[in-house]
């Protein structure tokens, strides 16, 4: 009886192990390979690949502010879509020159690639995914510099892959921060407070997304590009901000993913 008992106990221990080793998750990286193939059989065959950045963000946001907020932003348009996955970001794009340093390379932390290396690496990620059956493959960019790289190997592969009815397409929207700064315009801010990176806009967004990586204690009015990294006033941004940038962000790069994809 004991031994039923126990043996009882640790059957139902292990199945709830196995169980618990599922996520709910769309992140390819949190998947095994088995997962990964299966999820694909099902029809999960769309993949987004998030591209970032390690660049300074200023004295008061952290050098992976690309990342959290292309993370969360691939999550929440996987969800929507359904059946999509999510590649990990690409973290390594071009920030400026090493030697001599330009951009962003002027500051302790950043990393930068050329160019050319960076189309190399979105070539061969979307080759790789196309590989294992993914028909669907969408560059999402949260930096600006890698938008017209994402749009130019987007168009040589889709041109290529034309006839296996395999598409790769270059989701520009999600960066259309225009329609965030016309928010913020319209709550009394002025470009110079937006300004152009670590500023208003962009505090808001992390603050919104991964207030963590904001070191409030640490935030004043930019210096200017060239002295502390900042361009605009990151004094007054908020969380609320962030959060309906967010959502203005989402759903012009859904809308542009549904257009591309004939989707309902």
């Amino acid at each position: 009886m004991y031994k039923t008992l126990c043996l009882s106990f640790v059957l139902a221990a292990a199945s709830n192990f196995i169980f618990a080793q599922t996520p709910d998750t769309v992140f390819l990286e949190e998947l095994t390979w088995t997962e990964v193939e299966s999820a694909i059989a099902s029809g999960s065959t769309t993949i987004i690949i998030p591209t970032a950045g390690t660049e300074q963000n200023g004295p008061h946001m952290v050098l992976g502010k690309h990342k959290y907020r292309i993370n969360a932003g691939s999550e929440r348009i996987a969800r929507s879509l359904g059946n999509t996955l999510v590649a990990p970001a690409i973290t390594y794009v071009p920030e400026g020159d090493i030697d001599p340093p330009s951009g962003h390379m002027r500051f302790a932390g950043t990393i930068s690639i050329p160019q050319e290396v960076f189309e190399l690496v979105l070539e061969h990620t979307a080759r790789s995914l196309k590989q294992h059956g993914f028909t669907d493959i969408l560059f999402i960019g949260d930096s600006g510099p890698n938008q017209g790289p994402q749009e130019s190997v987007a168009e040589k592969l889709s041109r290529e892959w034309s006839q296996e009815g395999i598409n790769v397409f270059h989701i520009g929207d999600w960066y259309k921060i225009g329609v965030f700064d016309e928010y913020l315009i319209s709550q009394g801010a002025n470009y110079e407070q937006i300004g152009s990176h670590a500023g208003l806009r962009d505090t808001s967004l992390l603050l919104a997304i991964a207030p963590e990586h904001v070191r409030t204690n640490n935030m004043s009015p930019g210096r200017g590009p060239d002295v502390d990294g900042v361009s605009g006033d990151p004094t007054i941004a908020t969380a609320e901000y962030g959060q309906i940038g967010f959502d203005l962000i989402f759903n012009a790069a859904l809308s542009q993913i549904k257009e591309l994809m004939e989707i309902e």
